[in-house]
């Protein structure tokens, strides 16, 4: 089984990897496992940032990379935090900091106007100097509540209004949740990618 270093030790992105790509031929691991210390994410955009992270898992561990960037862009907020989702509220902001910062800027902002979507660039990197990554994207739509709902998930899910399902993101199951996702669909798309190299059991 080939191992597969995940840019990122974010428990939750972890699972999530592991659980969508269960019938590969490999096992994601998260950067930690490695003693990798994260690249800073000096990127102007998501595409940036994931390959920053791939090329740097691939140098320091000589194994293939996964990295994601992905964040939270919200119309009334002219698309913030965007790329800085997960360091909104501080450098070491938790994620029930980063919620209550996003809350604060939308208080008083009308339902109709607080629309929001998850992004997720997912890359795919052989080796460092892997000229051609495999780069795939997913986008989730959908609103800012007034307060956060649920427990599941991660991230912003608490305050990421599902339409379909007339509840947040963490109120949705595992499987729900892979179904819609950003990083599900990126990661659906990956997949495929991936068993057009053999890489699959």
């Amino acid at each position: 089984m080939q191992t597969i270093v995940l840019a990122s030790n974010n428990a939750g992105k972890v699972r999530e990897f592991n659980a969508l790509l269960a019938d590969l031929a490999f096992e994601v691991k998260p950067q930690k496992a490695f003693n990798l210390d994260s690249v800073e994410e000096t990127g102007l955009s998501f595409v940036e940032n994931a390959l920053l992270k791939a090329r740097h898992a691939c140098q320091h561990t000589g194994l293939p990379a996964l990295a994601d960037d992905s964040g939270i862009e919200v119309d009334a907020l002219q698309g913030a935090p965007g790329i800085y989702s997960a360091r909104f509220a501080g450098a070491d902001a938790s994620d029930a900091q980063n919620c209550a910062q996003l809350l604060q800027q939308l208080e008083g902002v009308p339902a109709a106007q607080r629309g929001a979507r998850f992004q997720c660039i997912l890359v795919y990197m052989r080796h460092a100097t892997d000229a051609t990554p495999l780069i795939c994207q997913g986008t989730w739509n959908g609103q800012i509540l007034t307060a956060p709902q649920g427990d599941n998930g991660f991230g912003y899910d608490p305050v990421f209004y599902v339409p379909e399902f007339n509840c947040s993101a963490a109120q949705l199951s595992s499987v729900q949740k892979n179904q819609l996702s950003h990083r599900g669909q990126a990661l659906r798309t990956l997949h495929e990618a991936l068993k057009t190299l053999g890489l699959h059991a």
